[in-house]
């Protein structure tokens, strides 16, 4: 591993993410679902890459009079990474393993087939789902909306897909509509008002249309004839 050491904050927050925490899922143990002491594993990763100087050189805290040791600094920001990005399963008192099968539901495992288009995710049960922020809601026009799928709960599935976008506003769900094969048929509303000159191309995200909930709601409709 090739980088420059640099006594700052940032350099401290690559080092977790980029070095330390990526070295400790490749380490067979760790890949093999043994408990292991999160500290204690980050702590060897930084004696590999980092000498004893380099580890102890203190970092000012912005806006603060507090300085930290550069290996008390990655420790604490790997830490952070692993409980908020839920990296390995927390058994408690600072014992960690990594996630093994038996702790993926099946609703995951399905939802994660439906985004991959596994052609047997195709049969599928679930929910096509329309939701939009409330500023961009148009009483009389047609206004952006998000048109998706998921064979789960379709609020999870909302909040999941809004989480760290630029928005400082609360998504609300238009509709939800029960269908019994929902790739195909999201794929149907989608190519339908492509159609009609009503997708979004240049926007940040996907599945983003100009259409109304009752545009929607006749698609489906229609669909359910065949």
């Amino acid at each position: 591993m090739n980088f420059k050491f640099e006594p700052t904050r940032s350099f401290c927050y690559r080092f977790a993410r980029y070095v330390a925490l990526q070295e400790i899922q490749q380490k067979p143990d760790v890949m093999n679902g043994d408990p292991f002491r999160l500290t204690e594993l980050i702590q060897t990763v930084i004696d590999k890459y980092l000498t004893i100087e380099q580890q102890q050189t203190k970092i000012k805290k912005a806006q603060s009079d507090r300085v930290d040791p550069v290996h008390s600094i990655i420790k604490f920001v790997a830490s952070l990474l692993t409980k908020d990005q839920k990296i390995f399963v927390n058994l408690g008192n600072g014992l960690f393993r990594a996630e093994t099968a038996e702790d993926v539901r099946d609703e995951e495992l399905e939802e994660s087939a439906l985004e991959d288009g596994d052609e047997t995710s195709s049969e599928f049960e679930g929910w096509i789902y329309a939701f939009t922020f409330p500023i961009l809601v148009n009483a009389s026009n047609p206004f952006p909306i998000k048109i998706g799928k998921t064979i789960g709960v379709v609020e999870d599935r909302v909040m999941t897909q809004c989480k760290g976008s630029a928005t400082f506003d609360n998504p609300i769900i238009l509709g939800r509509w029960k269908v019994k094969r929902v790739g195909p048929t999201e794929l149907a509303i989608h190519n339908t008002l492509k159609a009609r000159g009503k997708w979004r191309e240049n926007v940040p995200g996907t599945e983003w249309f100009d259409t109304t909930i009752n545009e929607i709601g006749s698609i489906l409709r229609f669909l359910a004839q065949d």
